[in-house]
């Protein structure tokens, strides 16, 4: 049997305020990143976009509603979350599992045809350096001449005073807007595994988990270093277009 509407819509509903917790101004850095996928598709009938790491689908849905006309390909690992999104969000995109950064995982999206953007929110920085130039590489070779790679992430100062001052900034922003009132990222974790309408989708993430452990690490880059990587990848117009704190929107263009 698969999952009910009822039991996505509880634990999506559960994730979206978790997510408040870490993802300061989270609404606001979805509207600033859905505005500049807006703006790059402007002229473009049927936009075809690409979700990295799209968990339940938080993003895509918000994007779906923006952009009706859109084709979007939502990607992500976890089997868990993919199914809430299929379920609860299921007309948002088409939703793909595939651990970003693999090698040939572009070949599980089974693209046909070019992107017009790429988005990310708050999940490439589990990716090391060389794999995040291979799949910034890999982007740029699936998009469009003049389509974008847009991510909205913790992006942290070089250690020093800086890094210690804007994270202070995030924080007591966070505080301002109540996300710390709502469960953390292990308690959701915790309660829905003992869900019995996940149980299925549980065996499966550990079976998942086992084959990529060491894989999850976080590797918060600087934007500085994003910015090389990027350039090393193909992109030569970079450029961050909001921030508060350490979590900013960082664009880069493909000529």
């Amino acid at each position: 049997m698969g999952l009910s509407m009822a039991a996505a819509r509880t634990w999506v509903e559960r994730w979206e305020h978790q997510q408040q917790r870490y993802a300061v101004d989270r609404e606001e850095r979805f509207t600033v990143i859905s505005d500049v996928v807006e703006h790059l598709c402007v002229d473009r009938p049927r936009p075809h976009l690409l979700d990295l790491g799209c968990g339940p689908g938080s993003l895509s849905a918000r994007l779906a509603g923006r952009l009706p006309n859109a084709e979007i390909v939502a990607v992500d690992m976890d089997p868990v979350l993919l199914e809430l999104g299929r379920t609860h969000h299921a007309d948002a995109a088409r939703y793909v599992e595939a651990v970003i950064g693999d090698e040939n995982w572009t070949h599980a999206l089974r693209l046909d045809r070019g992107l017009d953007v790429a988005v990310s929110t708050t999940a490439l920085h589990y990716l090391p350096a060389p794999a995040l130039l291979s799949t910034y590489s890999a982007l740029a070779g699936l998009l469009r001449p003049g389509g974008a790679l847009v991510n909205g992430d913790h992006f942290p100062q070089e250690a020093g005073p800086c890094s210690h001052l804007t994270a202070h900034v995030g924080h007591r922003r966070a505080q301002r807007t109540g996300g710390h009132r709502h469960e953390d990222w292990e308690s959701w974790w915790v309660a829905a595994a003992v869900d019995p309408d996940l149980a299925d989708l549980f065996a499966q993430r550990e079976e998942r988990t086992r084959r990529s452990a060491g894989n999850e690490a976080n590797h918060h880059l600087p934007i500085h270093r994003h910015t090389e990587l990027l350039r090393e990848a193909g992109f030569h117009h970079i450029a961050p277009v909001w921030q508060v704190g350490d979590s900013s929107v960082l664009v880069a263009l493909k000529d």
